[in-house]
């Protein structure tokens, strides 16, 4: 695999989270949001740019909602926007060379084997698996496919008309239970009180209106169109969205909890536990790539950061982190955080309990 270094999420660890209630009856996708179906769904968060107060905040509202039951898992994206466009109709494009919508869904959390799912204004979608993120040298599964997805999209305005008044596209979307489980935890579909790593991300293009239509504008420095802008959910601290360790947290509500899904969702103390090993994959990461080698002890891994700070308190302690290395290869053990097993965590990124 490729050991290469790992950038650093450049924002603390802290992903947002949402309790999901039930799904009050069943959804007959139009794209509309202002139905019964989604009258008591709260809406998360207004994205924010993908490095979070890193950069401005984005200039068009984005949020969503989300709901399930027994067979789907159900999103309602609001995209409020004056320039609605879209070029791509064949499935399984590149969907955000276009405006578009994105989820990603990580089921068991361990940043392995995950989805991405991306739709634009033309309802014309592409999903796909990862089974390592890009970082760890995963290529996507193209031909995977989420076999009875429902999606709909409707437009304020008018598609493709740079004269139009438009104001918002907004999708809904059904995704089967029958087919996210496959990376499930026992590959099983989440029951109440369980969570699911997800986010989601809109990718927006500057364009000039030009003899009637939309196109990218071009930067004259490179003749290139400018880069895209990434607005998301929950923040990642750097413009990759393969990061599925900083994605919020997406809790199942039963339907006797309804009432109180506005509650917080407190984040389980093992997550913290997941960090700390996370950082120091990164640390093992970037060490490799300097020296060539893997770090047997934690202080070669504090350099430069960390120094003083929570790592550093944590080696101390009592459940200091066990490393192990090879040649090409490490393991960090720490102890769960109620002491009932250990997790781990390896050179590509895959982090298990046991």
């Amino acid at each position: 695999m490729n050991l290469s270094g790992m950038p650093e999420p450049a924002i603390p660890f802290a992903p947002l989270s949402y309790r999901c209630k039930r799904a009050p009856g069943n959804l007959e996708p139009d794209g509309k949001l202002d139905k019964e179906f989604w009258a008591d769904a709260p809406w998360t968060e207004d994205f924010v740019d993908i490095e979070g107060d890193l950069k401005p905040k984005p200039w068009k509202r984005t949020r969503v909602k989300m709901l399930w039951d027994d067979e789907y898992f159900y999103f309602g994206a609001e995209l409020e926007e004056d320039e609605i466009w879209a070029t791509l109709t064949e499935r399984e494009s590149v969907i955000f060379y276009d405006n578009d919508f994105e989820i990603f869904i990580d089921p068991d959390g361990d940043t392995h084997q995950y989805y991405e799912f991306e739709i634009n204004a033309l309802n014309t979608v592409w999903d796909l698996m990862l089974v390592t993120p890009y970082r760890d040298g995963g290529p996507p599964v193209n031909g995977w496919d989420i076999r009875g997805l429902r999606t709909a999209v409707h437009i304020d305005g008018k598609l493709n008309d740079p004269d139009a008044d438009n104001r918002s596209w907004s999708v809904e979307i059904a995704m089967p239970w029958n087919i996210l489980r496959e990376c499930a935890e026992g590959q099983k579909p989440p029951q109440a009180g369980q969570y699911w790593r997800v986010n989601f991300s809109r990718v927006q293009w500057q364009v000039d209106k030009e003899e009637g239509e939309y196109r990218k504008t071009i930067n004259p420095e490179n003749g290139r169109p400018f880069p895209e802008d990434n607005w998301v959910w929950s923040p990642q601290g750097l413009v990759n969205m393969h990061y599925p360790e900083m994605w919020g947290f997406v809790q199942f509500v039963a339907d006797e909890q309804s009432g109180d899904a506005e509650r917080s969702f407190e984040l389980p103390a093992d997550e913290y536990v997941k960090w700390k090993l996370r950082r120091l994959y990164y640390r093992q990461r970037n060490h490799y790539e300097r020296f060539g080698t893997f770090s047997a002890d934690l202080a070669p891994l504090l350099e430069n950061g960390d120094e003083g700070g929570e790592l550093a308190a944590w080696g101390r302690s009592a459940d200091a982190p066990l490393i192990e290395t090879t040649t090409h290869s490490f393991r960090i053990r720490a102890a769960s955080a109620d002491g009932s097993g250990f997790y781990w965590i390896r050179e590509d990124g895959n982090l298990w309990k046991e």
